[in-house]
Parts: structure tokens; C-alpha cells; sequence
């Protein structure tokens, strides 16, 4: 026999952005683009934005396949679970650029790598000079 939840949920507490709004931020967050997340999930790209901006309506097997395919749970998709800040992984630049710099020869690698240090010592040293946050 099924158990009624002793929790409950105001529509407060609901995330405020739409399902379609969810993904688009979860996949620009993974650093997917339409096109590359419609091909994995193996629908057209069009579709894909009608689903983001609400045009079309995700019944629950699509809402799988994408949290599948992004790699969250299907709570997050609905907006009953909060984003963890922690488990967030690079934006779509920086998800580019880290594919150009794996193309790269290691010599190349390493060369770059060595810069992005230096860069990142001086922006901890002396945050106000290179405008990057501290975390």
C-alpha cells in the first residue's frame, strides 16, 4: 500500500524557471550546444528549442532521456531539487577551449598550462589587477 509523503510543497518553493528553462541552463552548464544535445537524445535541434522555450510540452519519458543525458535527476529537470553549486561543470567556453587544448601536441599543452598557472597565481596574489573572483 502506498504511503502518503508527510512532506509538503508550496509552489513557493518550486524553482521559478519553467522545465524548458531548466534544460536550457543545465545543458549551457554541461556545455552542450542544441544541436549536440538533440543528437544525443536523438531528436532534431528545432525540436529541442521548442522544448526550451516552451513551446512543446516534455511528457515524462523525454524528461528521462534528458536527464540522462545530462547527467541529473529528473528532480532537478522538474525544479524540485536546488542546483548544487559544487557539482557544476565548466561553461560552454571553457568546455571549447579545453577541447581545442586536448587537440594540441603535449609540448603545446604544457607550455599553455604553465601560463594559465602563472596567470592564476598573480589573479590570487593580486585580485584587484586581473578582475578575477576568489573562491
Amino acid at each position: 500500500m502506498l504511503k502518503r509523503s508527510k512532506k509538503t510543497m508550496s509552489l513557493a518553493q518550486l524553482d521559478k524557471h519553467s522545465i524548458g528553462e531548466r534544460i536550457a541552463l543545465i545543458r549551457k552548464e554541461r556545455g552542450f550546444t542544441q544541436q549536440e544535445l538533440a543528437k544525443l537524445i536523438g531528436i532534431q535541434r528545432t525540436v529541442l528549442a521548442d522544448y526550451e522555450v516552451g513551446r512543446l510540452r516534455l511528457y515524462d519519458k523525454m524528461v528521462v532521456r534528458f536527464a540522462m543525458a545530462l547527467h541529473v535527476s529528473t528532480d532537478r529537470i522538474l525544479g524540485f531539487e536546488e542546483d548544487d553549486q559544487d557539482n557544476r561543470t565548466p561553461d560552454l567556453r571553457i568546455t571549447k577551449r579545453l577541447r581545442q587544448i586536448n587537440e594540441l601536441s603535449v609540448s603545446d599543452q604544457k607550455a599553455l598550462l604553465k601560463n594559465i598557472d602563472m596567470y592564476i597565481k598573480a589573479a590570487t596574489q593580486y585580485p584587484q589587477k586581473t578582475n578575477l573572483k576568489k573562491t
